[in-house]
């Protein structure tokens, strides 16, 4: 557990900023009234997601790694943060939807049907606890997965595999 120390500091971080991340889309009227500008604007939490992935692992390098990190080190070490972050999205997603944003799943269901976009039956399939559940911890740790790779190769060492 002691070596995964950083990992969880900052898989607890990223669950945080997510939080406020949704109350602030809430705020704004993302959920609601500008519910169909929703889907642009929740893909910006990517460029913070990657931020803190880079903060992540120049933390384990700096202060686990002595200052040299190979790809691998820091690639490993972002899965398990990817991992410790997944597990705790289904967390993050009771406390989004049933105390920041009760009313999101009626909205987003209402929306989509009234557009054309799903049926109904579809809709109420997909906008659910359980299914942002799944979709948030697989998701985590795909992308995850994919920003570990990225941002490892940019912070390694120099002359490190």
């Amino acid at each position: 557990m002691k070596n995964f120390k950083i990992e969880i500091k900052w898989a607890v971080r990223f669950s945080f900023i997510l939080l406020i991340w949704m109350f602030l889309e809430k705020t704004f009227g993302l959920h609601d009234k500008y519910i169909a500008q929703h889907a642009i604007y929740t893909n910006l939490f990517g460029i913070i997601a990657i931020i803190i992935y880079v903060f992540a692992l120049k933390d384990k390098k700096q202060n686990f790694f002595n200052t040299i990190m190979s790809w691998k080190q820091g690639f490993i070490s972002g899965i398990i943060l990817s991992a410790i972050i997944a597990l705790l999205s289904p967390i993050n997603q009771y406390i989004i939807n049933t105390y920041i944003t009760p009313d999101y799943f009626k909205n987003v269901i209402d929306f989509v049907v009234e557009n054309g976009k799903m049926t109904v039956e579809n809709a109420q399939g997909y906008f659910n606890l359980n299914s942002y559940m799944l979709q948030s911890a697989f998701g985590a740790l795909a992308m995850g997965v994919v920003t570990s790779a990225v941002v490892a190769y940019f912070v390694r060492s120099k002359n490190q595999n």
